[in-house]
């Protein structure tokens, strides 16, 4: 499929994945059209395939982050119940998915980018930096990136004017393979949430797996396996990275 998705530009590489069904949300592809590839992949940025990023690390294929905001649109997208949608983005990377996901949480939303590695964490923040837009919402403070370890989510503090629930999620996505769906996460996500995570099999350490971890408004949680993936691991930066 990559042969067929694949483009010259960014909005021809987002059209053709549009037109092969890889996107089917309009308020996605809006998205994906608005953050130009070319910031955050160090080569063949029109390419649906992934691409090294250093560090162990790549930043995953197109197609997979389209599936992955797919899966997770009906939470991030501002609403009656959730006027301020807050988004947490586990392995950033370079930060492109980090930056899509800000499109879409609306102007009182929050992102926030969660990388091991500090090379990393500061790599996201400058390749956003590349534009005045990616500036911008990094100046509003609608986008941050921290270097933690992403296995424990994230504890960020309620912005004035959120509510109570303000410290846990309405959306997860995981960027790495977990040896497990790490119990924190689920208690971080908000009631109504979704998690999107790739986990390694437990009966096969060599095969991993999409799951989809919705909790309700009542709390009540159910858990989907979508597909399997190859990603990299999610585990302890190397030894000299760690503070």
């Amino acid at each position: 499929m990559a042969w067929r998705c694949s483009g010259s530009t960014n909005k021809e590489l987002i059209e053709n994945m549009w037109r092969h069904k890889l996107i089917s949300d309009t308020r996605v592809k809006e998205a994906f059209i608005k953050v130009d590839r070319h910031h955050y992949a160090p080569s063949k940025p029109y390419e649906d395939s992934p691409q090294y990023i250093g560090y162990q690390a790549t930043i995953s294929a197109p197609h997979m982050h389209a599936i992955a905001l797919e899966h997770l649109i009906s939470f991030m997208m501002p609403s009656a119940a959730s006027p301020a949608p807050r988004a947490l983005d586990i392995g950033s990377g370079s930060g492109y998915l980090t930056h899509v996901m800000a499109e879409l949480v609306g102007t009182r939303g929050l992102v926030v980018g969660v990388e091991h590695i500090n090379a990393l964490r500061d790599k996201g923040e400058a390749n956003m930096r590349k534009s005045a837009e990616g500036a911008q919402l990094l100046d509003s403070g609608k986008v941050k990136f921290i270097a933690a370890d992403g296995r424990k989510g994230l504890n960020e503090p309620a912005r004035k004017g959120e509510d109570e629930f303000g410290t846990q999620w309405d959306v997860i996505h995981v960027g790495a393979s977990a040896s497990e769906v790490h119990d924190e996460l689920v208690r971080q996500l908000k009631s109504p949430g979704c998690m999107f995570i790739p986990v390694e099999d437990e009966r096969d350490q060599d095969s991993q797996y999409v799951w989809r971890i919705e909790k309700d408004k009542d709390g009540n949680i159910s858990r989907k396996r979508l597909f399997g993936v190859r990603y990299v691991p999610l585990t302890d930066a190397p030894e000299e990275e760690i503070f």
